[in-house]
């Protein structure tokens, strides 16, 4: 058995197999691992962004949506289980493309992974900021309240990142003391004790957004692209894989356990505000857009409801917080083998071992997309491909993974996680999901859109990645950052 005094050796030496020194803290244990993972997909930041358009579009029954994604997203951090086993360095799906397909796809990679995990900053913070103003005023703020508020959030994430890893542990430890009260404790309470419906309710197939011929199934895939965006940001605990200590065992257990756990969340509290809410009617329509919070005060009083924001603020804190620690990883990744401009300074670590330079980055970036918030046209589009992004960047990792395999260029090595014999069956399965949910997410609805939104929201995702993906390429094929790399691989 490996000796606690040993592992960092161990940890260490494999670092240095990969062409790298260890210069951030190897500070966080299997628990804190999966705090960040945990805090960044967070469930109560998950269910405000899928139940009301969930319900909108496919009914109380939308809730069983929750489990089937949960289900074949799984299989996507089963994939990345596997990699992050084999390769835990900071850079995540950058670092593993670049050893399964090459230098150029690397870049492309990690390139528009930054971009969708900016705009998801940007997203949280600016959803978060709605959360801030609520709790200091009593009021939902104006569109400037919150852009505003969401800076000052922004700018608390980074102030704790900047103090190094220690004090990010007891920020996130704080955001999953306040997902449990907030998702599970409530949850079970209204399931058990507050319950208005019969569990018959979440059998119908009403639905908004039917189409012309009755049909279920336009509302239902639509219901299928939403229920997708709860379960992302599983991958943030292959970030922080350069400062987890046993990262080979450690990182794959903190992703597979961070995506149940709060797939279970997301289910037990879609269950339990949908049984729970009275007005079932007005959720489905779409003219209650927060069906959480008045579950809540219905159900325990009005003096819960400031106590409940609180709770509420401080997982999406917690969230953001997390958030900027993977994208800052991200970034040093990428920096460290000259693949971004200005690599130098990014992948600077000063000495509480914290790549600061990558954090203010970051941060800067996101505080700019914030500006979006002052028009809701341009803030869906952001929060849209945002989660469109992620779908593409997962597809194109997993599509890696498997011609690897196919081509047998790629195969757990012993002592990390693997999948045995149904490696190929789950990879492949993961592949054909992603292909249908990239497609599903991307694909132009105008349900999704705010009423009388331009054409080009509609197209958000397809335009955006469309936009980025071809800026993105021409400066690869210009700048060539593949070739300014310190560490040169080569692909059999």
């Amino acid at each position: 058995m490996t000796s606690p005094l040993s592992r960092p050796n161990a940890d260490e030496s494999l670092l240095h197999s990969q062409g790298y020194a260890q210069e951030l803290h190897r500070g966080l244990s299997l628990w804190s691992s999966f705090s960040v993972g945990f805090a960044t997909v967070s469930p109560v930041v998950g269910i405000y962004s899928v139940m009301s358009l969930g319900a909108m579009n496919a009914g109380p029954s939308w809730v069983w949506i929750v489990p089937l994604c949960l289900a074949l997203q799984f299989l996507v951090a089963l994939v990345y289980a596997e990699l992050a086993s084999q390769y835990p360095l900071a850079g995540g799906c950058y670092q593993w493309v670049r050893r399964l397909a090459g230098d150029r796809w690397a870049w492309f990679t990690g390139f528009m992974y930054l971009a969708s995990a900016l705009a998801s900053l940007t997203t949280v913070a600016y959803l978060g900021g709605f959360w801030l103003w609520l709790f200091f005023t009593g009021a939902p703020p104006s569109a400037n309240a919150q852009v505003f508020s969401g800076a000052v959030l922004l700018l608390l994430g980074l102030g704790v990142n900047l103090f190094g890893i220690n004090p990010l542990k007891y920020f996130v430890n704080a955001g999953i003391i306040a997902e449990a009260i907030a998702s599970i404790g409530i949850g079970v309470l209204l399931l058990l004790f507050f319950r208005n419906h019969s569990l018959s309710l979440v059998f119908e197939g009403l639905t908004s957004s039917q189409g012309g011929d009755g049909s279920y199934l336009p509302g239902f895939l639509t219901a299928m692209a939403v229920g997708g965006w709860a379960f992302l940001g599983f991958d943030a605990c292959s970030q922080v894989s350069e400062e987890t200590a046993d990262a080979r065992t450690s990182t794959p257990r903190a992703i597979l356990r961070s995506m149940i756990l709060v797939g279970l969340t997301v289910m037990l509290t879609a269950f339990a505000v949908t049984l729970s809410f009275t007005d079932t009617a007005g959720m489905v329509s779409g003219q209650i857009v927060d069906p959480v919070t008045p579950a809540v005060v219905d159900a325990f009083g009005s003096w819960s409801e400031r106590p409940f924001v609180g709770i509420v603020l401080v997982a999406f804190i917690a969230c953001i917080v997390s958030v900027q620690t993977y994208i800052g990883r991200a970034v040093f990744g990428m920096a460290r083998d000259s693949m971004l401009p200005a690599s130098a300074l990014l992948r600077k670590v000063d000495k509480r071992k914290v790549p600061f330079a990558a954090m203010v980055f970051s941060t800067c970036f996101a505080s700019l997309g914030l500006a979006l918030g002052l028009n809701a046209t341009a803030v869906g589009t952001l929060i849209a491909f945002g989660s469109g992004g992620f779908f593409m960047v997962f597809l194109i990792v997993v599509s890696c993974a498997l011609l690897a395999r196919l081509r047998g260029q790629w195969k757990p090595e012993p002592g990390t996680f693997s999948l045995g014999r149904w490696g190929l069956p789950v990879n492949l399965a993961a592949f054909f999901w992603l292909v249908f949910e990239s497609i599903n997410v991307a694909w132009p609805r105008e349900s999704l859109a705010p009423p009388g939104a331009p054409w080009f929201q509609v197209w958000a995702v397809i335009l955006v990645f469309s936009i980025l993906a071809l800026l993105g390429l021409i400066y690869l094929f210009r700048a060539k950052p593949y070739l300014r790399s310190s560490l040169q691989l080569r692909t059999e």
